[in-house]
């Protein structure tokens, strides 16, 4: 019969409990007894003594073994070969009939193809010999028990020593074989399988054979047990395996196999179980076979015990210890044996991957060694039945392939045990523990596999603590479930990685991790979703309004305690990443540092609280239920007739610590449940950082009308239903909170029974903020994109919802509100503690300055005045005010600052003016005094006069050897440079070689060009700095001007004049030209050898003669006609020098009011004048004047100046109105059409005269002419070009003298420093606009705004007239120029004013001051400065004309006036 089943009554107990106790006194064994009951029925083990379970289960060591017979001899005995002392070789198959021992100094070989049996059951083979051990190819040894003592012993591949069911008696008083007719399998190491189904047991309840001689694991000697039969005539039951020792002292090898198993016992019979296996030696190789396998039956035999105690093994002999199969069950094989490897010191139980339900029985772990590791695998169950057993290895324990490791008798879990490692591996494995364990490791991994933890009930043992301090980790649905209270600790990282994974009790801490990660799809749960009777059930304190104080100062030891009102706890961890699920009733998060609850992530409590409770519901006498109260009243249950009221609330909103309220019915009709409590942190420890990104609940429970594990019942439409349950409490102590935009945090009521049930009310959430940092050190302390409920339950039906819960925080310090404790909004402070929004009061706007705003302020403002900043940097606190605002108000304001400036200037101008004078000198700006009549003219004003300063044209003697004068072609500007015409003039050809003068005129011209980049420079500066442009343009003329000079007198060698004399001087050639540089001229003289008496020619031979003015017309270049000594010297011959000296100074006078681009109007007073003055003077003499052109360029640029020709003095003159224009017959009255003969020739002094007089016998020579006279209606004619320069001639341009120069001058220095003035006035208000502005003004045209000041007063402290009067010019320039950036500063003033929010404020200035600073008045300095430039412009042109003409007579009306002076 299977073990233990037995009767239950009292007779039997008596009888067995009897036996028991004797045997127990006789040996001291372990022994089982069956438990009495009064009832009839089947029973399992009971412990009647704690102290025998701590000891050894199996049966006391045998006595000391009998001292072995003599020795048989090799030849006489064993008919061998040789000498037992020597070599013996058994050479013939020998059968034995009983024990043999065989012992020698020499060698045993038992040859090839030999047979040597004793195949009686129990017969032992001895084979003692010092030297070696051979068991050659193909033969074997079959015997009971074979023992080997050698040297060296070889096994050789096909060789076998066999004692498979051989077995001889198992040692006495051990149940291995089975008793009664079941056919159960014989156990050794591993229990016999039995195929006995008993409904009322555990599979694992019933088993064949024991397992017996545990304490000879290690060196196992033991025959194994025979199994049961299933005939009680015929025992059909397979014989045990027998029983191998192997001592061999160096080499052993193992090609061949080695077998004590267990018979087979057929389909009648179970099999025998495996004997024992003990193999000892230095070095081992082979790849044999290693058997001590249970026997197949009709259940299988258990496994055998193998032990190898080998230092060096260089091959792997297979090695098998698994149970038998069984034909009656075939998925129950027989429990595996035990397989010892002592060198490292590990225990390894394999079944080989046949399943079983019979176990291997793990007993006293040895201390002093402790094994390094055990294995349990390939299918093998494991169990460790004493109670208050240790297990306890040095490295690791391992489950691998569906191994299974118990603790504990499945019905009495009434017992602790203890399992401790290195680490402990789970793979596809499970451990079961009935009562508690005490599990310490440092590593934890868990794939795919569970541990199962049945606490019994027993509160007594029903804690379980696991520690793992380095490593937890759970994997591909790895399971630790306890219906008890768990504790799960560590000091490193406990994972749980992902789908199914599961930490599972009625009561769950986690403590002391560094770090826990649940992964999606994980799951840690306290309680149980589905808890039964038997276990552990947390007490709820649902009946109570008093808060339990360990969920505000929980205790510090993190331990698990049943009298806390904790289901899930999570304590001491710094780190928290949910990803997963955790739920519990009450879960506590205790000195943790950061959470962080992911998108997947959920930490709930919802419809885990009371299904009762203080605000439970009611329910009408027809099962309609209202909702659960909490945080709101829960909403009314109502029918067709009535209503009844919903739960109370209760609790304290600023601290709340309750759990949900439930329905309050536990009828047939079903309940529902509040939420529970979620608590994080404590007051001592609060949170450093919680992260939300998925859902935080504690949702009260809907009802949802169907059966769900006995809760809900089946219900119609008259038979009502209850209410929602109530929102729990989440309540987080905290330094900071970040809920992302798909996180939730809720307390929520559920919903009522669609029949009319009224909805749950909302639960609490309070934030309890620790240690809010206020003022400078302020920091948010939250950062809210989610969504936050504590909204009521929906009633469905008539019923009605519930009230809303409470969102509360912490009381926020001064400056601070609301839940979050956030700043005030900007412009309010708040000087109170507490949260409420109204509290922030709106900050007093009577301080506020226009230009300024309200500024936030760390930490908020607690006080008043509320602090401010200006709208821009450009702004200057406290009244924010520009920099030209605060300039102006701390002189008083606009008209105070305007008067106190306007004094200032007038003061500077005068000082200026002072040092101006003793810089200057006055004798240097004499006034007008007319000139003796007849006296020479007084040469200040040579420029004017007669431009005599022109160097080597100063000498008269020149005059008396001059024979021609050519002019240069073209303005002398870098795109219409000076040149010459390459054809001689008729007047010189005489006196030079036509091809030498060719190549004196490609050398001048190549000369007189300008090159490209100087063009190219010229026409950059116009654009930015025409000033400069101007400066640019005369200092390349100058250095024109001088290189050709320097080529004629010092590198050219006359080559083209035919004077000798004159080449070897080089005196025959002279370049010059006029001071503005816009007209040069080569003078050819004689060289004094050419002995001609017509040359140089007279006078009167030169006329017709051109003068061609200097100068274009232009502000910086006004018309001017040059008299050298060459010239003056010419006119003497005719005209008086003082007549021709004022005649030039005063036609100059005219000239220098010709405009360019106005010439037909400008010109007509020079005609007027000449008709007026000049030919009525000259007409004694015999000589007239006419104003004329000459055309100079193929490009179009005509030369204007005087035609000089001699009259007879009888003639009559005719007004300048009868003057005829024409030169020639057919020529057209348009300037451009004078020269279509030859547009490239060069400007000829011969010119065709015909006086429109009727007297046609006075005519000039006639000649070919290339230009005309300028009458008044040719000037109607004239056609000009006008260039974009010819506006600024209305405001820039030259003007007659007014005198008063010093008044002038001081006036001057007024504007020109209240020009600078207004510049930085300017810059200051534009500086208030933007920065960008003030660059954009400062360099559109780069410093054009500010260079007209030092312009200004390098012209007024220059010496001399001329020089004084140039660099005036130059200052008119600059400051026409500057206009550009003062419209720029205009045209952004008037942008930043229209930008401007009509709307702003202004400031409030002085009452008495009608202009105010503010940015309406923008125009003010642009305007200022306009009108500055204007002015300054007209007093320049004014300054100009008093230093170049101070002889105002020159502009006399009166003839004889003019020419007295």
């Amino acid at each position: 019969m299977a073990r233990f089943r037995y009767s239950s009554s009292v007779l039997n107990f008596a009888i067995v409990y009897a036996l028991i106790a004797a045997l127990a006194v006789s040996y001291g064994f372990f022994v089982v007894v069956v438990d009495a009951v009064a009832t009839d029925r089947d029973f399992s083990i009971l412990d009647l003594n704690w102290n025998l379970f701590h000891q050894d289960y199996s049966p006391p060591a045998p006595p000391p073994p009998p001292p072995h017979p003599p020795s048989v001899s090799c030849v006489d005995d064993l008919g061998g070969v040789g000498s037992l002392d020597t070599t013996c070789q058994i050479v013939n198959d020998l059968n034995l009939t009983g024990d043999v021992y065989i012992q020698g100094k020499g060698n045993f070989y038992i040859l090839p193809g030999v047979r040597f049996h004793c195949a009686t059951p129990g017969c032992s083979l001895t084979v003692n010999v010092s030297g070696n051990f051979s068991l050659g190819n193909s033969s074997s040894i079959v015997c009971g028990g074979f023992e080997l003592s050698a040297n060296n012993a070889s096994f050789i591949n096909g060789s076998v020593v066999n004692t498979t069911a051989l077995a001889g008696d198992p040692p006495a008083q051990t149940s291995g074989t089975p008793q009664g007719i079941d056919g159960a399998g014989g156990g050794h190491g591993g229990r016999g399988a039995c195929c006995l189904v008993d409904k009322s047991k555990l599979p694992e309840d019933v088993w064949g054979g024991d397992a017996y001689s545990w304490s000879s694991l290690q060196k196992p000697c033991s025959y194994g047990s025979r199994g049961g039969s299933t005939s009680k005539e015929v025992d059909y039951g397979g014989y045990g395996g027998g029983r191998v020792k192997l001592t061999v002292t160096s080499y052993l090898e193992v090609d061949g196999n080695i077998f004590a198993d267990g018979g087979d016992g057929g389909k009648k019979g179970g099999g025998g179980s495996g004997g024992s296996i003990y193999i000892k030696a230095f070095k081992m190789t082979g790849s044999g076979r290693i058997s001590a396998c249970g026997g197949n039956g009709y259940a299988g035999g258990g496994g055998g015990r193998v032990s190898v105690d080998v230092f060096s093994r260089h091959d792997e002999p297979g090695i098998f210890v698994h149970g038998g199969g069984s034909y009656g069950c075939p998925e129950n094989a027989g429990g595996a044996g035990t397989l010892y490897d002592a060198v490292p010191r590990s225990l390894i139980i394999s079944n080989h991957n046949k399943s079983t339900d019979s176990e291997t029985l793990l007993l006293d772990f040895p201390n002093q060694p402790l094994w390094t590791n055990v294995y349990v695998e390939n299918s093998a169950r494991a169990t460790v039945p004493l109670l208050w057993s240790r297990v306890q290895v040095q490295g690791q324990i391992s489950l691998l392939r569906n191994g299974v490791l118990s603790f504990g008798l499945p019905h009495y879990a009434s017992s602790e045990f203890e399992l401790l490692a290195e680490e402990l591996l789970m793979s596809d494995s499970e451990i079961k523990v009935y009562g508690a364990l005490r599990m310490s490791v440092k590593m934890f991994l868990m794939w795919n596999s569970k541990m199962l933890i049945d606490g019994g009930g027993d509160v007594t043992v029903a804690t379980s603590l696991l520690e793992a301090s380095n490593l937890v980790v759970l994997k591909e649905s790895s399971v630790i479930h306890s219906n008890a209270n768990l504790g799960v600790h560590g000091q490193g990282l406990l994972n749980l990685s992902g789908p199914g994974d599961l930490i599972e009790a009625q009561r769950l801490v986690l403590s002391l991790f560094y770090s826990i990660h649940l992964g999606p799809g994980s799951v840690l749960r306290g309680p149980l979703e589905n808890a039964t009777s038997d276990s552990v059930t947390p007490k709820l304190f649902c009946e109570s309004q008093d808060c339990p104080i360990e969920l505000l100062h929980p205790p510090e030891d993190c331990n698990v305690n049943s009298s806390l009102s904790f289901t899930l706890q999570i304590c001491r961890v710094e780190d928290i990443t949910v990803e997963g699920l955790v739920k519990g009733s009450v879960v506590h998060f205790h000195r943790s540092r950061t959470i962080l609850v992911q998108s997947s992530g959920t930490i709930s409590a919802s419809g885990m609280g009371c299904t009762g409770g203080f605000g439970r519901g009611n329910v009408t006498s027809n099962g309609i239920g209202s909702g659960g109260g909490h945080g709101g009243n829960g909403g009314p249950g109502c029918d067709e007739d009535s209503c009844i009221e919903g739960g109370l609330s209760y609790g304290n909103a600023q601290l709340p610590c309750e759990l949900g309220s439930g329905s309050g019915n536990t009828s047939s009709t079903g309940y529902t449940a509040g939420g529970g409590i979620i608590v994080m942190g404590s007051l001592e420890h609060p949170l450093s950082t919680l992260s939300i990104e998925g859902s935080v609940k504690a949702d009260g429970e809907s009802f949802e009308g169907t059966s769900r594990e006995g809760k809900y019942a089946v219900i119609d439409g008259s038979s009502g239903g209850p209410g929602g349950g109530s929102g729990g409490t989440i309540l987080m102590f905290l330094h900071t909170i970040f809920l992302g935009d798909s996180a939730t945090l809720s307390s929520i009521g559920g919903y009522g029974s669609p029949y009319g049930g009224g909805g749950g009310g909302g639960g609490r959430i309070h934030f309890h903020w620790s240690d809010i940092p206020i003022g400078d050190v302020y920091q948010p302390i939250a950062s809210v994109q989610g969504s936050i409920h504590a909204g009521g339950g929906l009633g469905r039906g008539k019923g009605g919802a519930g009230e809303n819960g409470t969102v509360t925080g912490k009381a926020c310090p001064k400056g601070l509100y609301g839940i979050f404790c956030e700043e005030c909004p900007v412009g309010t402070y708040k000087n109170v503690s507490g949260s409420d929004s109204k509290l922030c009061r709106s900050c007093p706007t009577e301080a506020l300055p226009s230009r300024a705003i309200y500024t936030p302020v760390r930490g908020g403002v607690a006080e008043t005045p509320c602090p401010y900043k200006c709208i821009s940097d450009r702004y200057h606190m406290p009244h924010c005010y520009t920099a030209l605002e605060e300039l102006i108000y701390t002189f008083g304001g606009p008209w105070l600052f305007g008067l106190l400036l306007i004094a200032l200037l007038i003061l500077l101008a005068l000082v200026l003016s002072v040092a101006r004078m003793k810089f200057v000198g006055v004798d240097e700006l004499p006034g007008p005094a007319p000139t003796q009549h007849g006296s020479q003219i007084d040469h200040s004003f040579p420029f004017l006069e007669s431009l005599n300063e022109v160097l080597e044209t100063n000498r008269v003697e020149e005059s008396q050897s001059h024979v021609h004068r050519m002019y240069f072609m073209g303005p002398n500007t870098f795109s219409d440079p000076w040149h010459l015409p390459h054809t001689p003039p008729e007047e010189i050809k005489e006196i030079v070689y036509e091809v030498a003068f060719n190549t004196f005129v490609d050398e001048i011209n190549a000369i007189a060009a300008y090159q490209w980049w100087e063009g190219a420079v010229y026409s950059i500066l116009s654009v930015f700095v025409y000033p400069l442009a101007w400066s640019w343009q005369q200092w390349r003329r100058r250095l024109k001007l001088q290189r050709m000079r320097e080529f004629v007198r010092s590198e050219y060698d006359h080559a083209c004049l035919k004077s000798c004399r004159s080449r070897a001087l080089y005196e025959g050639i002279k370049v010059a030209a006029t001071s503005d540089l816009m007209l040069a001229y080569v003078d050819f003289f004689l060289g004094g050898d050419e002995k001609r008496s017509d040359l140089p020619p007279r006078l009167q031979n030169r006329f017709p003669m051109s003068l061609p003015f200097g100068g274009d017309g232009s502000f910086m270049a006004p018309f001017s006609l040059q008299s050298d000594n060459v010239v003056t010297s010419l006119m003497s011959q005719s005209v008086p020098p003082t007549t021709w000296y004022r005649l030039v100074a005063g036609l100059n006078a005219q000239l220098r009011l010709v405009r360019r681009g106005r010439l037909r109007v400008t010109f007509r007073p020079v005609l007027r004048w000449l008709e007026s003055y000049a030919n009525p003077a000259l007409r004694s003499h015999g000589i007239r004047v006419d104003l004329a052109w000459f055309q100079a360029t193929a490009c179009g640029y005509s030369h204007y100046g005087l035609l000089v020709y001699a009259i007879e003095e009888e003639s009559n003159w005719a007004s300048i109105g009868s003057v005829d224009g024409a030169i020639q017959t057919g020529q057209q009255p348009c300037v451009k059409s004078f020269f279509q003969e030859n547009l490239s020739s060069h400007m000829r002094e011969e010119t065709q005269l015909s006086q429109a007089r009727g007297n046609t016998e006075s005519y000039a020579r006639r000649t070919k002419v290339y230009g005309g006279i300028l009458d008044t209606n040719y000037l109607q004619m004239l056609e000009e070009k006008r260039d974009m320069f010819y506006l600024l001639s209305f405001i820039l341009h030259n003007t007659k003298p007014v005198g008063h120069q010093d008044l002038v001058g001081l006036v001057i220095s007024m504007l020109l420093l209240g020009d600078f003035s207004l510049v930085l006035l300017t810059f200051l208000q534009l500086y208030s606009f933007s920065l960008v502005d003030v660059f954009l003004v400062l360099f559109i045209l780069p410093f054009g705004i500010l260079l007209p000041f030092p312009a200004g007063i390098n012209a007024l402290f220059s010496h001399g007239p001329r020089r004084s009067a140039g660099l005036a010019r130059i200052y008119a320039l600059w400051n026409l120029t500057s206009l550009v950036n003062v419209v720029v500063a205009f045209l952004c003033g008037y942008i930043h004013y229209r930008t401007q929010s009509s709307s702003k404020k202004h400031p409030s200035f002085p009452p008495w001051g009608s202009i105010s600073m503010d940015e309406s008045e923008w125009w003010i300095f642009p305007a200022g400065l306009v009108l500055c430039k204007l002015f300054q412009s007209q007093l320049i042109i004014w300054h100009v004309a008093n230093l170049e003409i101070q002889d105002r007579s020159l502009y006399s009306n009166d003839f004889e006036l003019f020419w007295q002076s």
